[in-house]
């Protein structure tokens, strides 16, 4: 059946509710890619991952309420609630705004369970008391830094960052193609940058604070000052970049790497463009919100995706990229294209404890800057 994709509109007015009521009954009583392909029809995959997971079933009687990256993922919430038995509804949200959602919500969420975007916004989360423990036995699979040590968090892949480079508006303004993080910096590309603010996109705080990481404090607030002298204006989530610079409204954008991005570099004057510095990435993150309504299938959910490979292929072909085997390095069923070499070093460790300090320096620097609605 179906999922329901809630509009921000209403999830926001509902979850506005829930929280007025919630708080009426207190006063009343006391979350460069493969090449990998969509692995066949949902209702297909699902019955050849549901015969090794007949012990996962729902029986809350509830929908569980997700709020993810992407509406891409019905597919795999579809396949979720044909094996497990639980419906689900979803709203597309990036994961600064969910974490600012949250935290506005004063510990009532109207989510249960929290879907892709970057760790930091999870790291910060779990510090504030606002995700629930999920134990399983198949959390012993990630590898080091790719899961929360006590398990209120879990990534299931990483999102790679790098340029994407429209040609035909590089060759109108007289600039060559970047080819590496130094290089954005050059007058030439003056109004010609497109980066999405990382105090929303969880893809663009990891290029701010992979970049601060590797250049040393000192330099790298200085680099990302005169960076900020070549953006016109931020924008809110990860795909902005990307969508501006196919249309026309700048030679660069500052975005995600992954197999989405093929049907818009099919029209021959875009390029992506890996800096020969190396490229942030940022793991994402996966969570069940404390106190949720429908806490139980939430955490189903989880162990249902991490436990059975049949699952994190499907996903993978959903992300057309191979990164989950950063995260889990046994998955089987998944073609490990990607060339991690070409990965900046970085402590992702840091990304959460960073990030109000990151963010707060950041805001003052680009204060003259504004930062525009997603399309």
């Amino acid at each position: 059946m179906a999922k329901k994709v809630l509009s921000r509109r209403s999830f926001i007015l509902g979850s506005a509710s829930a929280v007025a009521l919630s708080a009426l009954a207190v006063t009343g009583c006391s979350g460069s890619g493969s090449n990998a392909t969509d692995g066949g029809s949902s209702a297909s995959q699902a019955q050849s991952s549901s015969s090794n997971q007949t012990n996962l079933k729902s029986t809350s009687g509830k929908t569980m309420k997700v709020i993810c990256t992407s509406e891409s993922y019905q597919k795999l919430f579809d396949r979720f609630t044909q094996d497990v038995g639980c419906e689900v509804e979803f709203v597309s949200m990036s994961s600064g705004e969910a974490l600012s959602k949250l935290k506005a919500e004063g510990g009532t969420p109207a989510a249960d369970l929290w879907f892709g975007g970057g760790i930091d916004s999870f790291m910060s989360a779990k510090d504030s008391g606002l995700l629930e423990q999920v134990n399983f036995d198949a959390a012993s699979r990630f590898a080091d830094t790719f899961k929360d040590p006590d398990n209120y968090w879990f990534s299931k892949g990483a999102t790679v960052v790098g340029f994407i480079v429209n040609n035909d508006i590089l060759g109108e303004v007289g600039a060559n193609k970047p080819a590496s993080w130094a290089d954005l910096v050059k007058p030439e590309y003056k109004d010609e940058i497109i980066m999405s603010t990382p105090a929303v996109s969880g893809t663009n705080y990891a290029a701010v604070d992979a970049l601060l990481q590797n250049m040393g404090e000192d330099a790298g607030w200085e680099y990302l000052s005169q960076l900020n002298q070549n953006i016109p204006y931020y924008t809110k989530r990860g795909s902005d970049p990307s969508t501006r610079v196919s249309s026309g409204e700048a030679g660069v954008g500052i975005t995600y790497i992954d197999g989405t991005l093929d049907e818009i570099l099919s029209g021959g004057n875009l390029e992506l463009v890996y800096p020969s510095e190396g490229m942030p990435y940022m793991p994402d993150g996966v969570a069940v919100f404390k106190n949720a309504d429908d806490v139980d299938d939430a955490k189903l959910f989880v162990e249902w995706l991490f436990s059975n490979d049949e699952n994190l292929a499907y996903l993978a072909s959903i992300d057309k990229k191979s990164t989950i085997l950063m995260c889990i390095p046994d998955v089987q069923g998944v073609d490990g294209t990607f060339d991690t070499s070409q990965l900046m070093k970085e402590d992702t460790t840091k990304f959460g404890p960073d990030r109000e300090a990151v963010l707060a320096k950041w805001k003052e620097m680009t204060a003259d800057k504004e930062v525009v609605s997603s399309k």
